[in-house]
């Protein structure tokens, strides 16, 4: 049984300019103490075809953490636009928002997000290079997020060789690389489906 638990995510300033920072207001439930501290990470994927593009925008540790409901915001700069190919910045990409305890990932939430060009362009022929970047739109599709949680030990370290086992880190990594071929698949962004759990309600998880 996870002792941690997102119940509710917010999306604030959305849309943004692209270079605003991100911010997400976040409500947990703590359901018995903790020992340690909770790592929560933004990470923002640069490319879907090249995983050394993806970018931790921030990673900070919450604690100590007081039993029953918590609430704190968590903010991201922008990503560094020299790590982003060209071809990737605008159009469909995914930021998401990680959660760990003791250096093991329990929770993460992928939101879609799409960059826009503001200014009218010759579609045929694309935006004016290089991209002004005063001029690109973030919008965080707040309403159709992919939550994933993975089963972790939550006691004494010597309970590490209990029969709970962590999944892959490839299997973690995967997430967004399915959210992303989806985006693709699917073709227009308010037809995406989401995954195992849904926020709904202007974030609240189920």
């Amino acid at each position: 049984m996870a002792l941690v638990n997102v119940v509710n995510m917010q999306i604030l300033d959305n849309p943004a300019p692209f270079l605003s920072p991100f911010s997400f207001e976040i409500t947990f439930e703590c359901l018995q103490p903790l020992s340690d501290d909770l790592e929560w990470k933004v990470l923002y994927v640069g490319s879907a075809e090249d995983t050394s593009h993806d970018q931790v925008l921030d990673e900070i540790l919450v604690g100590p953490i007081p039993v029953g409901i918590n609430k704190f915001i968590l903010s991201a700069d922008p990503p560094d636009i020299a790590q982003i190919p060209e071809g990737d910045i605008l159009g469909v990409t995914v930021v998401l928002v990680t959660c760990s305890y003791r250096e093991k990932e329990f929770v993460r939430v992928g939101y879609y997000v799409n960059n826009e060009y503001e200014e009218p362009y010759d579609e045929d022929v694309g935006p004016p290079r290089p991209l002004d970047m005063t001029k690109i739109r973030r919008n965080v599709l707040a309403e159709k997020p992919r939550v994933t949680r993975f089963p972790i030990h939550w006691g004494n370290e010597e309970e590490e060789n209990s029969n709970i086992m962590q999944e892959e880190p490839q299997q973690q990594q995967s997430v967004h690389s399915q959210m992303l071929e989806e985006a693709k698949g699917m073709g227009m962004l308010g037809n995406m489906s989401v995954g195992e759990d849904v926020i709904m309600d202007g974030g609240m998880i189920q």
